[in-house]
């Protein structure tokens, strides 16, 4: 047999090994190459039924109240829609340049430039706003890449906890959850004797408040002082409205004489609430037994919807309920 017919074989058994070899490695890839990885998907359940979205989506754009809570956990948007500066203003840095880094896509929920987010070429859209935003804009969201959509009402852990799966961002989640545990247990153990003897009552009052008006606040943060800590506040009656939404006259102060504690919103530093400042020049509130036995404390709260704000509250809860302790 000539050199010339062994050399034409061996290229050609060379050959075939390279494409069997080629055609093993595909079909045993499942997924492993960066192709097939994108292409990969999960299912999860949402207001908006079940949505198959990408294993690990990449690029990701929230609407609505999902901005800050999937920044909290890590996530970096690709585009948002907008915040209010005072939301901003109290974000950590990282968390503010991640917001600022992503394209703004709309003012509100029901506002989303379609077309500007399309551009965007998300793979995934994460929602929570109105039911009427929905019906406007929910099925052209649909239409751009997976959408995964909660109600209003879900509840903030549960609502922490869907974004964490869906954005792919569960290791932030598993830290953050462990260190509100160990807050909560912290001051349940500290002020023991505080919790279980005494009333509290938390108001408030926003920008949005007639003037002369204030609310007592069973909504919100003071939820979290009342549910997870323990702490004796004023709540509604089951299937009644919260005592947040009835605006109170100024005229109505005094009869918070009854409660033992009074806590109302300071800012990261300690002040007052600029809404809130109209409260405190009462002679109403300065004659009050807790405001003049120093057991009117100022309470931070950034938010409530997602851990990280969560955290802040309870390390200023704290901090206040340990000037009783003294």
């Amino acid at each position: 047999m000539s050199s010339t017919l062994l050399t034409r074989r061996g290229a050609a058994l060379a050959a075939a090994l390279t494409s069997v070899s080629l055609l093993l490695t595909a079909c045993g890839s499942d997924g492993g190459d960066t192709g097939d990885k994108a292409a990969a998907t999960r299912s999860v359940k949402a207001e908006n039924g079940t949505v198959k979205i990408p294993a690990d989506p990449q690029r990701i754009v929230t609407i609505g109240n999902t901005n800050l809570p999937f920044i909290d956990l890590g996530g970096k948007p690709v585009g948002v829609t907008e915040v209010s500066d005072s939301e901003l203003d109290v974000l950590p840095e990282e968390q503010k340049t991640a917001y600022e880094a992503a394209e703004v896509v709309g003012s509100s929920g029901g506002e989303v430039d379609l077309e500007k987010l399309a551009g965007l070429k998300p793979d995934l859209i994460l929602v929570q706003f109105s039911p009427n935003d929905w019906k406007k804009v929910g099925k052209r969201l649909e239409s751009i890449a997976p959408t995964v959509s909660w109600g209003l009402d879900t509840e903030w852990k549960a609502f922490a906890g869907e974004i964490a799966k869906a954005g792919n961002v569960t290791g932030t989640l598993s830290r953050q959850t462990a260190e509100f545990k160990e807050k909560v247990a912290k001051i349940q153990t500290t002020y023991r004797k505080i919790i279980d003897g005494t009333s509290f009552v938390d108001i408030s009052r926003g920008d949005w408040s007639d003037p002369g008006t204030f609310y007592i606040a069973d909504i919100g943060c003071s939820e979290i002082a009342r549910d997870d800590i323990g702490l004796d506040l004023p709540e509604a009656a089951e299937g009644k409205d919260p005592l947040a939404y009835e605006s109170l006259p100024f005229e109505q102060i005094s009869e918070l004489s009854k409660y033992d504690v009074i806590t109302y919103p300071v800012d990261a530093d300690g002040r007052p609430t600029e809404p809130f400042v109209p409260v405190t020049k009462t002679n109403s509130w300065k004659s009050l037994p807790a405001v003049d036995s120093g057991s009117a404390l100022g309470v931070f709260c950034p938010g409530n919807n997602s851990y990280g704000p969560v955290l802040q509250y309870l390390d200023s809860l704290d901090r206040a309920l340990a000037t009783l302790a003294k």
